[in-house]
């Protein structure tokens, strides 16, 4: 696991902006924190960077910890903030050329292939750039920095639609090249289609984890019977559950493959039948409204 935290708790006087988090982040996946505004997504980047200091608990990135030895974490990690600043005065072009002379590892010409996927023209002054490519401009610096860990703070925010398609793209190649992504959002469907794995934060708390490739076999069957359920297969009882029943109409819910559910339902008396994909919504939903 590249990344662990266990218990990390941030409080400033008595308002909890993280409570108890305990989290562990395996080798090249990409891993999603999903939830609202305020939630508490940010707070824990922070301190795994090492940018503020946890109440209690601790983390660990590397194998290193994110207090004691937040240098090295950092020299590890390449991570966008949720409002990146760039020097103002300075164009495109100088500021990709001055984190490249800053940072080792992080490629120039890595860099300016980024900018060029994302359609952002680096001649011009960053003072002169819109919300929206000024964020373009923190990603190309970011995603070209050779890390094995990379930190993405609501990295589509501000972005047209094709070129958040573009940043998920980029994702998906780190990924490919054997790094982990750790990004927060709280757009479902990047989420969905992008990570292995997910966790829900509400109000600094952890509420739920969730293994993308499981959420991809958990359907929804909502059937229309024309007499008695009956009884859930034993077979069957540790992947079905009845969500709701009432008036002929039952809704089920399986977490696993359907080939032997189906086999049970041909055997109902059903005059209707739907199955769905559960999706990330669903189980959002739960926590959040």
């Amino acid at each position: 696991m590249i990344v662990r935290t266990a218990h990390l708790t941030k409080r400033y006087g008595s308002f909890t902006a993280l409570d108890g988090c305990s989290l562990s982040v395996p080798d090249g996946a990409i891993f999603g924190l999903l939830g609202p505004n305020g939630a508490g997504k940010t707070t824990l980047l922070r301190l795994l960077m090492g940018y503020i200091t946890p109440t209690s608990g601790t983390a660990t990135v590397a194998g290193f910890d994110c207090v004691r030895e937040s240098l090295e974490v950092r020299a590890r990690t390449a991570y966008l903030p949720g409002e990146a600043r760039l020097f103002r005065r300075m164009d495109g072009h100088r500021v990709l050329d001055f984190f490249a002379s800053l940072r080792p590892g992080c490629r120039r010409d890595v860099a300016a292939g980024v900018a060029r996927r994302l359609d952002l023209d680096c001649s011009r002054q960053v003072a002169r750039m819109s919300t929206g490519m000024r964020q373009k401009l923190a990603l190309a610096v970011v995603l070209a920095m050779e890390t094995p860990l990379v930190i993405l703070d609501e990295p589509t925010a501000n972005l047209d639609p094709t070129a958040r398609a573009e940043v998920l793209e980029l994702v998906l190649e780190a990924r490919a090249a054997g790094r982990t992504v750790i990004f927060s959002s709280h757009v479902l469907s990047e989420v969905e289609d992008t990570c292995d794995n997910v966790a829900i934060v509400r109000a600094g708390r952890v509420v739920h984890e969730q293994s993308l490739e499981h959420l991809r076999r958990c359907h929804r069957i909502r059937a229309q019977l024309t007499g008695p359920l009956g009884t859930i297969p034993p077979e069957l009882a540790e992947s079905v559950t009845i969500a709701e029943q009432r008036d002929g109409t039952v809704v089920l819910e399986a977490g696993d493959s359907l080939a032997p559910l189906l086999g049970w339902l041909a055997t109902l008396p059903l005059e209707e039948v739907r199955i769905e994909p559960v999706g990330l919504a669903a189980v959002y939903d739960r926590f959040h409204r």
